[in-house]
C-alpha cells in the first residue's frame, strides 16, 4: 500500500508541475535581408528621383501628380502643403495606397518634417537618418510605385520678408 500510495503522490506531483510543451509557431512574415537588398535597389533609384523646390512646384501642377504626406494625421490635418493627400506611413498596404495612389504611373511628390524649416510645432525635424522621405521612398518603391520624387530642398515655411509670400503654400487647420 505504501508503494501505491507513493507512485500516486508521484504522479500528482509530476503532473501539477508538469509544464505544457511550447508550441512551435510558425516563422513571422518578416524579411530583413530582403529590406536591405530592396533598399539597395531603390538607393539607386532615389539617385534620380531628387528634385529642386522649382521642380517639385512645377511638377505638382501636373494633373497625373500627386503630393503625398505620410505624417501622422493629427499634424497633416493641422498644416500641409497645400493639396496634398494623406496616407500615414504607419497604414501603408498594397490596398490602401492603391486608394490614395490612382495607379503606378501616377507621379507621386513626397516632402517630410525634413524638408521644412521654422516649423517645429508642425514639422519636428527627425535625426537625418531617420527622415521619413526615406523609409517612405523605399516602401513606395517597394510596392511598385516608380514615379516617386523627393523634395531635395530645406524650404522656410515662413516668408524672409513680411511682405513676401512663403516658398510653398500650406492649408491645414493651423494655417493662418
Amino acid at each position: 500500500m505504501k508503494t501505491l500510495n507513493l507512485i500516486v503522490l508521484t504522479l500528482i506531483t509530476t503532473i501539477a508541475f508538469a509544464q505544457p510543451k511550447e508550441k512551435k509557431l510558425p516563422p513571422s512574415d518578416i524579411d530583413y535581408p530582403g529590406f536591405v537588398e530592396l533598399t539597395k535597389e531603390a538607393e539607386k533609384h532615389r539617385k534620380t528621383h531628387t528634385v529642386s523646390l522649382e521642380k517639385f512646384k512645377a511638377m505638382a501642377k501636373d494633373s497625373n501628380t500627386i503630393i503625398l504626406d505620410t505624417r501622422s494625421k493629427s499634424m497633416y490635418d493641422a498644416k500641409h502643403i497645400k493639396g496634398a493627400v494623406h496616407l500615414n506611413f504607419s497604414d501603408f498596404t498594397a490596398s490602401k495606397l492603391a486608394k490614395v495612389i490612382p495607379n503606378k504611373n501616377t507621379r507621386v511628390l513626397i516632402y517630410c518634417n525634413n524638408n521644412l524649416d521654422k516649423d517645429e510645432m508642425y514639422f519636428a525635424r527627425k535625426a537625418a537618418p531617420l527622415a521619413l522621405n526615406i523609409p517612405t521612398f523605399i516602401n513606395l518603391y517597394g510596392y511598385g510605385y516608380k514615379n516617386v520624387y523627393e523634395l531635395d530642398a530645406m524650404v522656410s515655411t515662413v516668408s524672409v520678408f513680411p511682405e513676401h509670400k512663403p516658398l510653398l503654400d500650406f492649408e491645414g487647420y493651423a494655417v493662418k
